[in-house]
């Protein structure tokens, strides 16, 4: 009969971000190592709140399965005498095998013995199979306390273990599990028993414990929903923000609070920002958009007393809006045109300049995006004119304080100072993307700053040994480095990386154009990456990669192609590029074909079957539309076949020999600007 099993780690407060990897190792370790130790189970579920991760697996076998095993022994000649009689070395082996020596048995020379191990039952096996899931946890920080050696997320405080309604004894930290848990830290027991492992939802419920974080999250969402249409307004969602929220309580309920309106007055990011990043608190908007002076924040607890608490949090956040307030005060006595000079005292990093230096850097590389993007001679002013401030909200108090404002508030400011609305809007957008899935800059001058800053800041510290390794990234280069690949794909714009890099290298400093071609790789691994997420296959990747364009967005359209044509499944044709690249000499070889010195009509017929195909190859080319040389080389694949037939490639005379070699090596610069096909055929 199957079993319900139940393991619930009690801690002190766990940090809300580290819940959701936590639970998906807890998920996958107990699913491998159930497997591994060949105990069967239907399901396995992991719940937590701040104060407990819960392990549940229905359907979980009483024992281990038997394991049926052919063990080899000796030879059989040294098992068996002439008349056929066991020697000694077979009776010693069945006993050591824990058989009959007549139940041996002869394959391949060798004697066996067919033996049964029996599985353990599920109560002996699991409590090493819990020591090594916990102790197989990863945190991004672990804690030791007391005397303990033993380190984890936070200090264990009780442990829950049962197989049904039996205790499953082990220990861990000094903590030796039971059947007692703790219910709401403020609402339930200091002790709460549970009966067996199919009660824990029901017994943790009765205590005002909801121990699934989706049915908080829907309590939750649902709550604020509704406290917001009771004014007739909407919840501002934010996934990151309600992600943490769902974990930073055990027993949601949502309530409303208001700020005083002259708030309002402030720049919209500012009165947010403090809302949400530090107190946790979800904004609410009219039906048209507009910023009301309403927050919803989520209780851990019940409803009583929720006037106390809303005025204790609407106390906190309107210190916290005054601070705001003081600061934007005494930023708006200054235009962010008069703090440019201010910049000259911030130190961008040590040995790369100030933030002017690094604006004046960023000049010259969103010059070079404005040629190459062929921009009108008022949208290079006004790029120009937004990079010029684009660091100057840098320098004001609001920013300081609240340094995840920055760009934000620079933008704020740039339209009261009275700016174009396109510098405003590239200043707001220059560190887009920030972070995985977040949006990219909507306008040309914000996407030419996003790219001259990451450019930027990838070339300055590769140049300064800064290159990020599998465990330590810093400065967040990788980032940035998958965020000039989103753009570059986004825009679908033909531009060189490194003619961009070279900008950024010679602005630098002429010791830093050593690092380009690093810089340049390290992209194009972002962008491989990319494209092994949305499973293009490995072989093409190979054949692209091997070569790289300069420019990304021929990279994506040379993969596309591979995969859209038939190349990969078109036998015929491979195996004529096949042949040619494997006989094709070096790049340095001549390319041009002199018919004075073919013998062979098989010869002039392939040189003049090249000619014909070359200017449609090199259209192709030129127009991205790799497609094409596809159709293109099929035309190829007789006259490449009747060569190699009819042909002696290396002809004694040497003149010959290198003129098709050169011919080869003509087909070969149609076909490897997009894609080394001997990859293709491993």
């Amino acid at each position: 009969m199957n079993k319900e099993l139940l393991l619930e780690i009690g801690t002190e407060e766990i940090p809300a971000k580290f819940m959701k990897s936590i639970l998906t190792q807890l998920q996958e370790g107990a699913e491998r190592l159930l497997q591994e130790a060949d105990l069967a189970f239907t399901s396995v579920r992991v719940q937590g709140t701040p104060r407990r991760l819960a392990l549940q697996v229905a359907g979980l076998a009483q024992r281990q399965a038997d394991v049926h095993l052919r063990n080899r022994g000796p030879s059989a000649a040294i098992a068996f005498d002439d008349s056929g009689n066991p020697t000694k070395a077979a009776v010693g082996f069945a006993r050591g095998q824990h058989v009959d020596v007549s139940e041996l048995t002869v394959h391949d020379g060798y004697v066996y013995a067919d033996v049964v191990q029996s599985g353990k039952e599920a109560a002996e096996v699991l409590p090493g199979l819990f020591t090594a899931l916990l102790t197989g946890l990863q945190f991004p920080k672990s804690m030791r306390w007391g005397e303990e050696s033993f380190r984890f997320v936070r200090p264990i405080r009780w442990i829950v273990a049962l197989l049904d309604d039996t205790v499953i004894p082990f220990s861990i930290a000094g903590v030796t599990a039971d059947r007692y848990t703790r219910g709401h830290r403020f609402m339930g027991h200091a002790q709460v028993e549970i009966p067996e492992a199919a009660a824990y939802e029901a017994v943790m419920a009765a205590e005002h414990v909801m121990v699934d974080p989706e049915e908080r999250r829907r309590v939750i969402t649902e709550g604020l929903d509704a406290a917001a249409a009771e004014i007739d307004g909407k919840v501002l969602h934010d996934a990151d923000l309600l992600e943490e929220v769902v974990y930073l309580v055990e027993y949601p309920t949502v309530l409303r609070g208001r700020f005083a309106e002259r708030f309002l007055q402030l720049p919209v990011a500012a009165v947010v920002t403090p809302m949400k990043d530090h107190q946790r608190y979800f904004p609410v908007v009219d039906q048209n958009g507009s910023l009301l002076p309403v927050f919803l924040t989520v209780r851990n607890g019940g409803k009583e007393f929720l006037d106390t608490v809303r005025i204790g949090n609407e106390r906190v956040l309107r210190a916290r809006l005054s601070d705001a307030q003081f600061f934007f005060d005494e930023d708006r006595k200054r235009s962010l045109a008069e703090r440019y000079a201010d910049l000259e005292s911030v130190v961008f990093q040590e040995g790369l300049g100030n933030l002017q230096d690094k604006t004046a850097r960023l000049q010259a590389i969103a010059a070079g995006f404005a040629n190459a993007w062929q921009l009108s001679e008022q949208e290079t002013d006004m790029l120009q004119r937004a990079v010029h401030l684009s660091k100057t909200d840098l320098t004001t108090a609001m920013v300081i304080e609240f340094t995840e404002l920055q760009g934000e508030i620079g933008r704020e400011y740039a339209r009261l100072d009275g700016e174009a609305e396109a510098v405003a809007a590239a200043i707001g957008e220059q560190y887009l993307p920030r972070f995985a899935g977040d949006m990219l800059p909507r306008t040309t001058a914000g996407t030419i700053i996003s790219l001259a800053d990451k450019l930027d800041n990838l070339v300055a510290l590769f140049s300064r040994g800064h290159i990020p390794s599998g465990s330590q990234d810093p400065f967040a280069l990788r980032r940035q480095a998958i965020g000039i690949v989103q753009m570059a794909l986004r825009e679908e714009r033909e531009w060189s990386l490194e003619r961009a890099l070279t900008t950024a290298a010679e602005a630098l400093g002429a010791e830093s154009t050593g690092c380009i071609d690093d810089v340049r790789s390290y992209v194009m691994q972002r962008l491989r990456h990319i494209l092994e997420e949305k499973g293009i296959p490995y072989d093409v990747l190979d054949a692209v990669f091997d070569n790289p364009s300069d420019v990304i967005l021929h990279n994506v359209r040379r993969v596309q192609a591979l995969v859209d044509t038939g190349l990969r499944a078109d036998e015929s044709l491979l195996q004529a590029l096949l042949r040619v690249l494997n006989l094709a000499p070096g790049a340095e070889v001549k390319r041009q074909w002199d018919e004075t010195l073919a013998t062979e009509p098989a010869e002039r017929a392939l040189a003049h079957a090249v000619e014909e195909v070359r200017g449609q190859v090199e259209s192709a080319y030129t127009t991205c539309q790799y497609g094409k040389i596809y159709s293109a080389l099929q035309q190829l694949v007789d006259p490449i076949n009747s060569f190699f037939e009819q042909v002696i490639v290396m002809d004694k005379e040497e003149a010959v020999k290198q003129n098709r070699l050169g011919l080869l090596r003509a087909i070969a610069d149609l076909i490897l600007p997009w894609a080394d096909v001997r990859k293709l055929a491993r």
